[in-house]
């Protein structure tokens, strides 16, 4: 089951002055709240849907909706712990909770036909003093049925929109990445997920191609692209037919049938389209 997708590390981390701003914010005696937002993507190749979730967990007694870069996140009854980093060089391996109350989380399970394990979770971290000005309430009025309003004594009111000069979509820390890797408890107060970063699951191995000595391409395929009908065998001597055609899986190999110097597809080391004198 390959966890890993292409453009893992697309979006994963930010660059621009908006880093120079969290920074600096860092630097004050008081830099304001932390803010911890959470993505959890479905693919339809594991969980039979193409879905992403935007949540928080409620920390700050935050327990209304956050809105980020113009989009929602929702809070949730969840606990997410453990993404601390050590140095003994083991990858961190963070842990969801999820509340279970009336069987919820256990009833979203049921509809999945691989359940939780493989979805990509992203952790998003800001300041408060950085999220959409739609978070922020003017102050001393009161919330109508469509909005904030300033009321006079007469009954009398002014529409205010929320405002925030230091709102910055971009200012974050870089974001985390992990996969859901499998589910750790389930009770009927409690679903408990670990999660795993790309290089830490079962059967995954980084680089995914490593380099060897022999080719690694199958002969005469697509990669290995030879159609010739010059024959070798495998000690690379002159065969009469295709039967005996084999490669000896080695540059000297290559070198044979593509030519001395041309750009060879030879699969190992140092790999594709170099060029051997």
């Amino acid at each position: 089951m390959a966890y890993v997708v292409t453009g893992y590390w697309d979006a994963g981390y930010v660059t621009s002055d908006s880093q120079a701003s969290l920074t600096a914010a860092l630097q004050e005696i008081a830099p304001g709240a932390v803010i911890e937002l959470f993505q959890l993507e479905l693919n339809a190749a594991q969980h039979g849907i193409d879905q992403t979730y935007y949540f928080h967990a409620g920390l700050n007694e935050v327990l209304t909706d956050i809105i980020w870069n113009s989009q929602a996140y929702q809070p949730l009854p969840i606990e997410a712990e453990g993404f601390e980093y050590n140095g003994n060089g083991q990858l961190p391996r963070p842990k969801l909770r999820a509340s279970n109350l009336l069987g919820s989380i256990t009833a979203i399970l049921a509809t999945l036909p691989e359940g939780l394990e493989g979805a990509k979770v992203t952790r998003i971290r800001t300041l408060k003093r950085f999220l959409d000005e739609e978070n922020f309430a003017p102050t001393d009025v009161f919330l109508l049925e469509d909005g904030f309003y300033l009321l006079y004594e007469d009954g009398t009111s002014i529409y205010l929109e929320p405002t925030n000069a230091t709102a910055d979509p971009y200012a974050e820390w870089p974001r985390e990445i992990y996969f859901v890797d499998r589910k750790s408890a389930e009770t009927r107060d409690v679903v408990e997920f670990e999660l795993a970063s790309a290089f830490d699951l079962a059967g995954v191995r980084a680089p995914k191609r490593q380099c060897v000595t022999r080719c690694q391409w199958v002969y005469r395929s697509a990669e290995c692209s030879y159609a010739g009908t010059n024959y070798y065998n495998e000690n690379d001597e002159v065969v009469l037919n295709a039967s005996q055609d084999v490669c000896g899986k080695r540059v000297d190999s290559c070198k044979l049938r593509f030519g001395q110097n041309a750009e060879l597809p030879f699969g190992g080391y140092p790999g594709i389209g170099t060029y051997f004198a």
